[in-house]
């Protein structure tokens, strides 16, 4: 099963060490972060499961991080903060935190509330999806897609894209929210970009690229996978 992705934003380098070491044990994939501007930066380029996030930061807080996150992204977001008066923990919920852990904090508290998360955000309870439309099999661990039992080469974009289109199914996604989740929170990636890869989809997978049956344009706002 592919590593769930954590950005640690926190300017404490020897806890974001211990703690990148203790998540990657139990299999979690852990970046981290000093600052606002390494962390916009990463997110520009890379999605993440869950972001554990400090109040305190060089540059924006963390409340503004989440600020100007909230805008592209649904990411998890914990903050992990000294700050443990009640009106910091109550601003950090009603702007869209999705858990508050106070400073200091036990490592095994840490593990029980990301794994919580996880669960609770992804229902992660089955290594392996099938998914399908059509003709289409997607196999989710194995990141393997299939139509007419054939297998199907898709790049890394194009597979993250078509998974996004499938697992919401039937529900038109704007252009920004797909760019936002496949490609990155905060990514300068034109939006012609996904429109060529939209195409690509169509031509692998479609029996009829130019009048698609499955991957439809919302015109004048997005793209929707229709399998009813």
């Amino acid at each position: 099963m592919q590593k769930k992705q954590i950005l640690v934003i926190d300017d404490d380098t020897d806890l974001s060490y211990i703690i990148s070491d203790m998540l990657e044990d139990y299999g979690y994939s852990v970046t981290c972060a000093e600052d606002s501007d390494t962390a916009f930066s990463l997110l520009t380029d890379h999605t993440y499961h869950i972001i554990l996030m400090d109040i305190n930061l060089p540059g924006m807080s963390g409340f503004e991080i989440l600020r100007e996150l909230r805008k592209v992204s649904k990411v998890p977001v914990l903050f992990a903060s000294a700050r443990t008066n009640e009106s910091d923990r109550i601003t950090g919920f009603d702007m869209g935190g999705d858990d508050y852990l106070p400073k200091p904090y036990s490592l095994k508290e840490l593990l029980v509330r990301v794994n919580a998360l996880i669960r609770r955000t992804y229902d992660y309870k089955e290594e392996e999806k099938v998914l399908q439309f059509g003709t289409v099999k997607v196999h989710t661990a194995a990141r393997q897609v299939k139509k007419k039992e054939e297998i199907i080469s898709l790049s890394l974009k194009e597979f993250d894209l078509l998974a996004f289109l499938l697992e919401n199914k039937n529900t038109s996604l704007s252009k920004e929210r797909l760019l936002s989740e496949v490609w990155g929170a905060f990514t300068e990636v034109e939006p012609s970009t996904l429109t060529v890869h939209i195409r690509w989809l169509r031509e692998k997978l479609e029996d009829d690229p130019k009048n698609p049956q499955f991957i439809k344009t919302v015109w004048g706002y997005g793209y929707m996978l229709q399998t009813r």
